[in-house]
């Protein structure tokens, strides 16, 4: 099918994809209908399948967008010297990274029950990556002496947890600073892994 004369896709798709993660952050993925990201966009329901093919492969773009941009963000991190020094920068970013994007974080935490098997297997895989990346710091932490962890798979697990939910809570403007936020997490982490 043939875009309209005047439709211009390198405008229209990214304002469907913001309209899908604001509406699935808002009232939740199951809830959300195409007719209701088409009006939010201002076009026909018909129109967004030029964008998407369904509603399933929309919410599997914007969690997929999500991770990478989460990996490549960390990627580019500066990590220290030591595993010590990864780790707190670990923290710090993952709480940047994240109070940036709560639309984005909801959705990729909150909506992994709606995807399909094939889609949840792939976003699992780059979360798998992730965790990873927090698992080599720990490790390498604890072979060099300064961190004391019995498990490093479950504290992964938990600091990552941890971390993501200063997202449930934290308000711009309230009692503490993303800054000061971020310097009592890291006292926390760094209590939770003996260091």
């Amino acid at each position: 099918m043939a875009r309209k004369t005047g439709s211009h896709s390198e405008i229209t798709g990214p304002r469907v994809r913001a309209a899908a993660l604001t509406l699935f952050a808002q009232h939740g993925f199951a809830a959300v209908s195409m007719r209701q990201i088409a009006r939010e966009v201002g076009v026909q329901a018909g129109a967004l399948y030029l964008y998407t093919k369904d509603k399933q492969s929309l919410l599997f773009d914007l969690m997929r967008t999500h991770m990478d941009e989460l990996l490549a963000a960390w990627a580019d991190e500066p990590k220290g010297q030591s595993a010590l020094d990864a780790l707190q920068a670990f923290s710090r970013f993952h709480i940047r990274f994240h109070l940036e994007r709560p639309e984005a974080v909801f959705i990729a935490y909150m909506e992994l029950r709606n995807l399909t098997d094939e889609n949840f297997a792939a976003i699992e895989a780059l979360r798998r990556q992730y965790e990873g990346e927090l698992e080599a710091i720990l490790r390498a932490g604890q072979d060099a002496g300064e961190l004391d962890l019995s498990d490093i798979r479950l504290s992964s697990m938990a600091i990552i947890a941890m971390l993501t939910g200063v997202n449930t809570w934290y308000r711009e403007g309230g009692r503490l600073s993303r800054e000061a936020v971020a310097d009592r997490y890291w006292d926390m982490v760094r209590g939770a892994v003996g260091a």
